[in-house]
């Protein structure tokens, strides 16, 4: 597993490449209700910088590239703003939301406390089969070269382990939360030495369920979402 600097400098250019144009041709394919489809593409958007932290987003302007009226618009800002990523503000509309450092870290704490209870609840359901599937991303995550596409493996890969936790509910606060940081996937893939250890956290948690080992997985886990705080901090 290696995370080169060619690999890192594709990461950075992808950003430039694509624009909101471009993902809202994109997702305009699917068949999908309207509000979805636009609540999707500036999703996306967001989660690869090219709408950025903060950044005003007029709903006039929004309708006009769709095509559509302020309504569905209205329901895709609101269903970001459920998620995190966008916020409402008197008088001046839905921006980007912005997080502090206080706020990541909070995230993070609970993502701990969440994950923990999911990774106690999963782990004696854990198949075989699941931790196969588990594995498989592993090694997809060790070929992919853009940040968006690492934070949206990265995620799989935690949810395959959580999913048998049977606790939807739980799940999805979780992965609002790992929606929430996706954000920054830029600034860890910037990091080689960060992306080895997560990776090698990853296969010590995966291994460790395999065990059974309740214990040691809360332990890898609470470390490995610790470094990400850390990571992320100023």
């Amino acid at each position: 597993m290696l995370y080169t600097k060619n690999r890192i400098q594709y990461t950075l250019c992808m950003k430039k490449v694509m624009n909101l144009n471009d993902l809202a041709a994109n997702v305009l394919q699917q068949q999908r209700s309207t509000p979805d489809v636009i609540a999707d593409t500036l999703r996306e958007a967001i989660l690869r910088g090219i709408l950025q932290e903060g950044q005003s987003l007029r709903q006039d302007e929004i309708a006009t590239k769709f095509g559509v009226s302020r309504i569905p618009v209205r329901e895709a800002l609101r269903q970001l703003e459920a998620e995190g990523l966008v916020t409402f503000h008197l008088n001046r509309g839905a921006m980007v939301s912005v997080l502090s450092p206080n706020e990541v870290q909070e995230i993070c704490e609970i993502r701990s406390a969440l994950e923990v209870m999911a990774i106690q609840l999963a782990i004696p359901n854990l198949a075989e089969s699941n931790l196969e599937k588990a594995a498989m991303i592993l090694d997809e995550i060790n070929r992919v070269t853009d940040a968006t596409s690492w934070a949206k493996q990265n995620w799989e890969f935690h949810a395959a382990l959580y999913t048998l936790a049977n606790r939807p509910r739980l799940l999805k606060m979780i992965q609002n939360l790992h929606t929430n940081m996706f954000r920054y996937a830029h600034r860890q893939m910037e990091q080689v030495d960060y992306l080895e250890s997560s990776q090698k956290e990853h296969y010590q948690l995966l291994d460790a369920c395999r065990q059974k080992d309740t214990k040691a997985a809360v332990k890898i886990l609470k470390r490995h979402i610790d470094a990400a705080a850390n990571q992320l901090q100023p």
